[in-house]
This record gives C-alpha cells, structure tokens and sequence, in this order.
C-alpha cells in the first residue's frame, strides 16, 4: 500500500469540477484508491464520497493506493493534486 498527503491550496477546496476530474484519474486505475480526511476515508473513484469529505482550503487529505498499479496511481493523482487542487 501506498500513500501521500497532500494539502489543500485552491481557495475553494475541493469543489464539484476538481472532484470529478479526480474521481475520472482515480478510475483509470485497478488498485483500491481511497482518500481521508480527519480519519474518514472514502472511495475515491466516487463523486458522491469526495465531495461529502467537505474538503476546504487549507486542510490536509491522505490519498491512499492499494493493489495492482498502486504506485503509478499514486504518481498521477499527486501529480493532478499539485497542478489542479
């Protein structure tokens, strides 16, 4: 299993175009991939879950990757986060 955290810079947290576009790169893998917050973790191939996390500006999810690709998983959705969230 694999793992980063990441905090949030977009002023408006994780709002609804920035979710779905992470639930579409979260999808196009295999592994499990979750994402937490204040030690509730969700599906993050689930539009409904990320956004319910309430993620705002300044705080801090962990992105979690388990099974097959799981490091490449990791690679691209830390890479969308810095360029996007």
């Amino acid at each position: 299993m694999k793992e980063f955290a990441y905090t949030i810079k977009d002023e408006l947290g994780i709002h609804a175009r920035p979710a779905g576009l992470f639930v579409k790169e979260a999808a196009k893998f295999p592994c499990n991939v979750t994402i937490a917050k204040d030690g509730k973790a969700v599906d993050a191939k689930r539009i409904l879950g990320v956004m319910g996390l309430g993620v705002k500006c300044g705080q801090e999810i962990v992105i979690a990757a388990d099974g097959d690709q799981e490091e490449e998983a990791i690679a691209t959705l830390s890479k969308f986060l810095e360029e996007n969230l």
